[in-house]
């Protein structure tokens, strides 16, 4: 009996000497592992390096990306505390929006929202129910779209005179590029039948104002409205921000602020509540081009500046886009250049010798010819300027080639083209058309093509360009076979356009755009794999989480959550 107890208790004590011998042995080798900040495996990860590599496991550390690889490989040589399963849902390099207007998208946040209405009647409903919760000052909206009404005509101010007598009123047309005013806001600025303005217009009906402004005779207006101070800026950013982040955006190009408004961008940044990356274009003025040659170029990881946005004509949906022949639906008008061309001539001097980027808003064919024949007058052959033209829209058949032949890049944003397709024909003909939204060929002059929305022209979300690039189609599918379906661009190059491409359009590729060692840990989850899933699913998808630097900063659960708590 003795003898068996002794037999058991020897037992005992080798197995208690193997598990501490086990232990020991788990211990170095997790003392072995390399420290990570986060992990994330499981997954299905798109890297949209060179080779379109997919991957199963990342490792983060300090903000950036410290391997990439097999679940295996990753876990086996990494340990942290944060450890993330991805539950095989897609993730891809957070999404870049070439050419958009951030800081313009928020202080509309703040208005009153007109997109989406189908008559003028209907915006003034809105107004009026705006007013009630904003007594105060002048009354500002955005969103309207005349072609999307019954009548497809500009409004007249009559209505807003009797509504807001006393109470100045400006509504920006869904482009941007014409508004609505009553009259209370011509006599603020001191318009009348006689103001006259070099490219742009005050529409006259029977010899009286309408009170519809075009490009540049928006300024005479706008620039009567008083600024937002310190404290509504930095509510503007952060509204638009947490939009953004909700939309998978982890940079956003800011296509033409002023200066003083970088500062206050970088101020936030710095403190660390502005936490979204910008790239910011600065705007056409003396003010600007001086201060940034005596500044310097600016990358500060989350700031980028390093160019200037110029207007070469207007929109086509307002007839202000510049065209080498009559409009199809108004002859005799053929829109305008915003500036002169030896004022394009100089600004593109100055650039060149500064080292400055050079991003030049062209839609229609001869805006596009003036500045590309400017741009290749300076950059002579190919190069690596990265001048840039915005839109692209309308291309004359016989000028796509001076995009590759001076590495000049065209930066579009496809929803314009399923926005547009419903009445663009009107406007260009269908001769015209054919060379119009042309994104495939556009690409093909340089092998890549950076993608954006022009928020908040269009919509903020990003899986609407994906869809629109891809499909050539709205929300309901139509048209069935595509608008133009030959200029759609295959998911891998529309996905490219959204990360690395976009990122390229800003000399940025070296630092984001894919998922790669040493680059800035952006990325996205979804719920669906925006690569694979048949495409009448692609506008089903949502984001499901945003890191920037390794750091969530959306997350759709606590999303629905404060719904839920009414936050």
């Amino acid at each position: 009996m003795e003898k068996h107890v002794q037999q058991i208790q020897d037992l005992i004590m080798k197995n208690v000497l193997f598990l501490f011998a086990l232990a020991i042995i788990s211990g170095c080798a997790s003392t072995n592992k390399e420290n990570a900040d986060q992990i994330i495996h499981n997954a299905k990860i798109y890297t949209v390096d060179s080779k379109f590599s997919v991957v199963q496991a990342m490792a983060v550390k300090d903000g950036k990306i410290l391997a990439l690889g097999t679940d295996k490989e990753i876990l086996e040589k990494y340990s942290s505390d944060r450890i993330y399963n991805a539950y095989e849902k897609p993730v891809y390099p957070g999404f870049i929006d070439a050419h958009a207007h951030f800081f313009g998208y928020g202080g509309n946040l703040q208005n009153a929202n007109l997109r989406d209405t189908n008559s003028w009647d209907e915006i003034l409903t809105v107004l009026q129910n705006f007013a009630k919760t904003h007594p105060e000052g002048w009354l500002l909206g955005r969103g309207w779209d005349q072609n999307d009404w019954a009548v497809k005509e500009f409004p007249t101010k009559e209505k807003l005179d009797q509504l807001f007598p006393d109470r100045p009123v400006y509504l920006t047309r869904i482009d941007g590029h014409a508004a609505i005013v009553n009259q209370k806001a011509l006599d603020v600025a001191g318009i009348n039948t006689t103001s006259k303005i070099a490219g742009g217009d005050f529409i006259k009906q029977n010899g009286k104002l309408t009170g519809v402004l075009v490009d540049n005779a928006m300024e005479q207006v706008s620039r009567k409205i008083p600024p937002p101070n310190k404290k509504q800026v930095e509510q503007i950013l952060l509204d638009a921000q947490k939009n953004s982040f909700s939309y998978g955006l982890t940079t956003v190009v800011d296509a033409g602020l002023d200066y003083d408004l970088v500062n206050e961008i970088d101020a936030l940044q710095k403190a660390g509540k502005l936490k979204m990356r910008l790239n910011v274009m600065l705007s056409d003025s003396q003010k600007n081009i001086d201060w940034l040659i005596k500044k310097g170029k600016i990358n500060t990881g989350r700031l980028h500046v390093n160019g200037f946005k110029f207007y070469g004509d207007g929109a086509l949906g307002s007839r202000g886009a510049c065209l080498l022949e009559d409009y199809s639906d108004k002859p005799h008008q053929r829109g305008f250049l915003l500036s002169d061309i030896p004022h394009f001539k100089k600004m593109a001097k100055i650039m060149y010798d500064n080292g400055f980027q050079m991003n030049t808003h062209a839609i229609g064919d001869s805006a596009n010819r003036v500045l590309l024949k400017i741009y290749a007058e300076i950059l002579k052959g190919k190069n690596d300027r990265r001048w840039r033209i915005e839109h692209a829209q309308v291309v004359n058949k016989n000028d796509f080639d001076y995009f590759g032949r001076y590495s000049i890049v065209p930066s579009v944003q496809p929803t314009h083209a399923t926005s547009d397709m419903y009445w663009a024909g009107e406007r260009l003909g269908k001769e015209r058309l054919k060379y119009a939204y042309a994104f495939k060929d556009l690409m093909k002059q340089n092998g890549w093509i950076p993608l954006g929305t022009d928020f908040p022209i269009e919509e903020v979300n990003p899986i609407l360009t994906f869809y629109a690039a891809v499909s050539r189609k709205d929300a309901k599918g139509w048209p069935a076979s595509g608008f133009q379906k030959e200029n759609a661009l295959t998911r891998e190059e529309t996905l490219r356009g959204m990360t690395i491409w976009a990122a390229k359009g800003s000399f940025e590729e070296k630092e984001k755009g894919s998922l790669e060692v040493g680059k800035y840990a952006d990325f996205v989850v979804l719920n669906r794999d925006l690569m694979t899933i048949p495409e009448d699913q692609i506008l089903a998808t949502r984001v499901f989480k945003t890191f920037i630097n390794g750091e969530l900063v959306f997350d759709y659960e606590t999303f629905l959550e404060n719904i839920k708590l009414g936050k």
